[in-house]
């Protein structure tokens, strides 16, 4: 069942786990979500970037939904950038949006944030914002990551003004793979911000940080964590193993997108299904 995010976030509050946040890059992706929740009766959020085709996404939830009607599964616009995108995924049936401006300064952000809550709530859809800001891995340096943390003194602030559901705070990690930087988390900024927020806190960055940090951060608080190199990447190695496994030669033996696309899939769920047991969420749907 397509379920408001902030259903699964406030029982993972209430039960001490995290909700895994998997990006999708393709319907294998979308189908392979739906499975994992109906197989280990975990919930999931999926995240959606907003490069992907929304309304396509939003239909074929539906469809999904249809065939795995005890999967309990939130669909989210993950990093939402124009207004008229957010409106589109909150018109193909999203059931949650983040509103990114994590780039702005306090004030826009507070006013965007609070335009997108006010219409998203007025359909019961949960939204998503961001304080501080997480970066990119490959392209910022430790100072640049360091400076753009989360400010804990304006942290109520903005959820009392904007009345977001969730907040993704910045405490440490980033987006992507890390390159000029080690994972860290400051789990003191994190503890922190549990302890003054009521909300459900958001962790991006996933990848690349440690099975054990990532722990460790759900038991500071942390109910939600989004994931989306790991997945890629474990994807792109189980096709690109398959692929080298396959190639055409001298037998005449033929590569297929197929056979390419089901060995995607797999390293994928492998991934995932990891996940799943890192966040201590099996079973909790």
């Amino acid at each position: 069942m397509i379920t408001p995010m902030i259903e699964l976030l406030r029982a993972a509050k209430e039960g001490g786990y995290a909700v895994p946040a998997p990006n999708i890059f393709s319907l294998c992706n979308m189908e392979t979500i739906f499975e994992v929740a109906h197989e280990l009766k975990t919930p999931l959020i999926m995240g959606v970037p907003g490069s992907r085709d929304l309304e396509a996404v939003g239909y074929l939830g539906k469809f999904y939904e249809k065939r795995y009607p005890d999967a309990k599964i939130a669909i989210n616009l993950d990093h939402g950038g124009p207004f008229e995108q957010i409106i589109t995924a909150i018109h193909a049936g999203f059931s949650s949006v983040m509103i990114d401006r994590s780039s702005e300064d306090f004030e826009t952000n507070i006013r965007e944030s609070a335009e997108i809550v006010k219409i998203a709530h007025a359909v019961g859809i949960t939204v998503e914002a961001e304080l501080g800001h997480v970066g990119k891995a490959d392209e910022d340096t430790d100072d640049e990551r360091m400076a753009n943390l989360t400010n804990k003194d304006q942290a109520q602030e903005f959820v009392d003004r904007t009345g977001v559901d969730c907040l993704a705070v910045a405490v440490g990690t980033s987006h992507g793979a890390y390159k000029n930087f080690n994972p860290y988390i400051d789990f003191q900024l994190l503890g922190e911000l549990s302890e003054l927020l009521t909300i459900p806190l958001v962790l991006h960055g996933g990848s690349g940080t440690g099975d054990e940090n990532l722990s460790k951060a759900v038991k500071a608080g942390i109910q939600k964590v989004n994931i989306a190199t790991d997945l890629n990447y474990a994807g792109t190695d189980g096709m690109t193993a398959w692929l080298e496994a396959n190639k055409p030669g001298l037998s005449k033996k033929r590569s297929d997108i197929p056979g390419a696309e089901k060995a995607m899939k797999a390293a994928y769920k492998e991934m995932l299904i990891h996940y799943v047991g890192v966040f201590g969420s099996e079973g909790k749907a």
